[in-house]
C-alpha cells in the first residue's frame, strides 16, 4: 500500500503526499513548492519534489480513479427554476448522456461553470 512506500524515506509521508497533491491539484512549479515548504520550516530540494511526483503520482492516480464517477464526452445543461429561501432562482445542472448529474451551479456562477466544462471535455 501507499503507507509502506514511505519506509526508509528522509521525509515523513505526510510531507511527501502534501507536495505531490499540491503539485497535481494547483498550477505550482517544483520551485514554488520548495519555497512553500521552506516557509513552513521544511527544507527540501525542488528535484526531490519532482522525484516524489514521478514516483507517487501513478499510485495516487490508481487509488483516486476508482472513486471518480465515469462520464462520457457528451453532456448537456439543464436549466431549472427553483424556490430557495422564499425566492425563485435559476439552477443549472450538467447532465451526461445517461442522465447522471455531473454538477449543480447557481446562476451567479454559470460562466465559470461553462468554462470548466469546456476545459474538461476539450
Amino acid at each position: 500500500m501507499l503507507s509502506n512506500s514511505f519506509k526508509w524515506k528522509h521525509f515523513v509521508g505526510e510531507i511527501i503526499l502534501l507536495n505531490v497533491r499540491w503539485y497535481l491539484k494547483y498550477p505550482l512549479s517544483y520551485r514554488n513548492l520548495k519555497e512553500m515548504m521552506a516557509e513552513r520550516g521544511v527544507i527540501v530540494n525542488h528535484t526531490t519534489i519532482m522525484r516524489w511526483v514521478h514516483q507517487y503520482s501513478p499510485e495516487i492516480e490508481k487509488k483516486v480513479r476508482r472513486h471518480l464517477r465515469s462520464t462520457n464526452d457528451s453532456w448537456r445543461v439543464d436549466e431549472t427554476y427553483v424556490k430557495v429561501k422564499g425566492k425563485w432562482k435559476y439552477l443549472y445542472r450538467a447532465v451526461d448522456s445517461n442522465g447522471n448529474t455531473i454538477d449543480l451551479v447557481p446562476l451567479q456562477k454559470i460562466w465559470r461553470f461553462y468554462k470548466t466544462g469546456e476545459k474538461l471535455h476539450n
